[in-house]
């Protein structure tokens, strides 16, 4: 090729980049990516006539979930199910309001002006949270580490159970859910098998995909569960006749810890991060929990050095949990707490919140 031919050659172009996507903005910085749907929020709040309004510290309260037929039915249903459906796709980047949406949805079908309040309560606490977002930080992608946590018995009208789960690739929230469970448990420790189930399953997709990807992992998932009886079912190879409605589940996470892909370990309910996917939290915990998704404000505006600062404390944080948990699976819980969780499984101790009473085991 001759120089004259290869003047007409152009240079080669930057990668490309992505900016925006699908209505999720994308910035970088030097403490790694932020992911907003701020201008998507404003749009939902513009649609509501709620722009202006009064901002709240969390997305729902702590009473008691709404039922059915709370309060008068609603005036414009439309409205409803149409600012429902857009609150579900804000989840992409706000998972901090995964439960709050998810309740709301529940009664899409007849809405009633309860129900419209705590629509407008969600509205509210994104009005005040605009600039809030997922961030991604550089980070190892040696492992998984999930949560998972189950409010048994939650829902008014059918008395099911409410599952959740969030799912980290290194120091990274990569997945997490908010969903009521498709059957009636008639234990606490049922509510929580299968929740864990529930996790395990996504866990093995998200190693599949990993391994497609040519990053395998060579390390199990870990699965934090802060109910003594399911992480004794994880492990405990001896049957029960008391958990044969549950046995697919049984034997599903098992089979995956027998073949080290998962390990369920015990996690501090104080540290339970799932619990902002299951129930409704106080505000000092809903903060907690909200932090530890690394749902912040956007960082392209704080400088790089402040996102290195939060990324260290965040790793911090971490550190500590870790070590707490290494207390406990040292045997540092008390065998009071260990003699429950072989003595109780398939069994609650709790009462019931549909009838007020206690609960039967589940082989009567």
């Amino acid at each position: 090729m001759t120089t004259r031919s290869m003047h007409g050659i152009s240079k080669p172009k930057k990668p490309f980049q992505t900016n925006y996507f699908l209505g999720i903005a994308v910035h970088r910085h030097a403490g790694g990516l932020f992911l907003s749907q701020s201008t998507y929020a404003s749009e939902i709040l513009a649609r509501a006539g709620m722009a202006s309004c009064n901002p709240s510290a969390t997305p729902v309260d702590t009473k008691q979930k709404l039922s059915s037929s709370s309060g008068n039915p609603c005036e414009d249903a439309t409205l409803y199910q149409s600012l429902a459906g857009a609150l579900q796709y804000l989840t992409f980047t706000r998972p901090d309001i995964s439960y709050a949406v998810q309740q709301v949805c529940l009664h899409m079908h007849a809405p009633h002006t309860e129900h419209m309040l705590a629509l407008k309560r969600v509205l509210r606490y994104v009005r005040g949270t605009l600039t809030y977002g997922l961030h991604l930080y550089p980070s190892p992608i040696a492992k998984l580490v999930s949560y998972t946590d189950a409010d048994w018995g939650g829902c008014p009208d059918t008395r099911r159970s409410t599952s959740g789960y969030c799912v980290f690739l290194g120091d990274n929230l990569i997945s997490w859910s908010s969903k009521r469970q498709p059957t009636l448990s008639r234990s606490s420790a049922e509510a929580e098998y299968r929740g864990v189930a529930n996790v395990v399953s996504e866990s093995c997709w998200l190693r599949n995909l990993l391994l497609e990807l040519h990053f395998p992992l060579s390390q199990a998932t870990l699965v934090q569960c802060d109910n003594f009886s399911a992480i004794y079912l994880s492990g405990n190879p001896v049957h029960h006749q008391r958990t044969n409605h549950i046995e697919m589940d049984i034997h599903f996470v098992r089979e995956n810890v027998a073949r080290g892909q998962a390990r369920v370990i015990h996690v501090p309910t104080r540290h339970q991060i799932a619990d902002i996917f299951t129930k409704g939290l106080p505000w000092v915990l809903f903060d907690d929990f909200h932090s530890s998704l690394s749902i912040i404000s956007n960082m392209s505006s704080i400088g790089a050095r402040s996102a290195e600062i939060y990324v260290m404390q965040k790793r911090q944080k971490e550190k500590m949990k870790m070590m707490e948990e290494e207390r406990v699976r040292r045997g540092d819980v008390c065998a009071e707490e260990k003699k429950v969780a072989t003595s109780s499984v398939g069994k609650t101790n709790k009462v019931h919140p549909a009838c007020g009473k206690q609960v039967l085991p589940l082989d009567s």
